[in-house]
């Protein structure tokens, strides 16, 4: 599914970062960052694009292209590979920030892959996060705004606060937000963001 979204010829997603995600690392010095589930690339081409060392991953041979592409365009090079959230590896303690936007898996997963991604922040290191609240599943319903149709794969703020658990947590919100990031994210929706810093 989503080679075939990523395939298309318009950016399912848009190629602007997520606003959340560029607020919050706009704040940061730039150093190594790491990106899962990172798509068509927009969040990690604009981090290159401000300094910053990328890696990224996602499941899909045509999100990396698209991501290479959008980076090349801006005259930046970033570190994508293909591999399943569930088995992708990174060498502990090795990224300056984590970021997950609108990465989301089953709840039965979702503890394991999140805790072995952050297993690669550095003590000290940032972690941002948007994804979308349960009450997505009214707003899809309303405004066709985007994200999983299975209310197991969205987030509560106790999902956050249980993932990050130990960390200093500067803010753990969740509200009504306008998307606007492509053809698929667009319009009302109901989301969750953190933005918290790992223990040293």
């Amino acid at each position: 599914m989503w080679d075939e979204r990523y395939g298309a010829a318009a950016w399912a997603y848009g190629t602007e970062p997520n606003v959340y995600f560029k607020d919050k690392l706009s704040t940061l010095i730039p150093g190594k960052i790491l990106l899962p589930a990172e798509g068509e690339g927009r969040n990690a081409a604009f981090a290159a694009s401000r300094g910053w060392v990328v890696e990224a991953f996602d499941i899909s041979i045509e999100g990396k292209n698209k991501a290479e592409r959008l980076a090349a365009e801006m005259g930046r090079r970033i570190t994508y590979v293909v591999a399943d959230a569930a088995e992708v590896l990174y060498r502990a303690d090795s990224f300056d920030v984590l970021a997950f936007s609108y990465a989301h898996f089953p709840s039965d997963q979702r503890t394991l892959i999140y805790q072995r991604l952050a297993a690669a922040l550095k003590p000290g290191g940032h972690v941002i996060v948007e994804v979308f609240g349960k009450r997505q599943i009214e707003y899809q319903a309303a405004h066709a705004s985007g994200g999983p149709k299975d209310v197991d794969f969205l987030f509560s703020l106790d999902d956050l606060r249980a993932l990050f658990a130990g960390y200093e947590i500067f803010e753990l919100l969740e509200g009504e937000v306008q998307l606007a990031e492509g053809q698929y994210h667009q319009g009302q929706a109901w989301v969750c963001r953190l933005f918290a810093r790992k223990p040293r």
